[in-house]
């Protein structure tokens, strides 16, 4: 299997618990740039992702997730993942929304 238009896989996948979080330390920890940053929440972009999961140790959240391992109850956000071209790189770090759903806002 290829990394294509016709048939995207996914390397990892951001899920429901990054939500109205978005700690970005996963940012810093990738090598290519594939995090995008949507209004509540981070994305890994398919495209860019290389597969090397330096970014599932450093979320405080454990919202990342290989995609074959995401949990059942997660599983449309392999879909919503592959919209993260809809929004804008996420290249450094920058200070967590910790928003009002949130599920751990003293986790980092």
């Amino acid at each position: 299997m290829t990394r294509g238009r016709e048939k995207k896989i996914m390397a990892y996948v951001v899920t429901g618990a990054c939500v109205d979080c978005v700690y970005t330390s996963c940012v810093d920890e990738c090598p290519v740039a594939a995090f995008h940053e949507a209004p509540d929440k981070l994305l890994i972009n398919p495209e860019t992702c290389i597969d090397c999961d330096a970014c599932v140790a450093a979320c405080p959240v454990e919202a990342i997730h290989a995609e074959d391992d995401v949990p059942e109850d997660q599983q449309e956000w392999i879909a919503i993942n592959l919209t993260a071209e809809e929004f804008p790189v996420i290249e450094a770090a920058k200070d967590a929304l910790k928003g009002p759903k949130c599920v751990n806002p003293n986790a980092a």
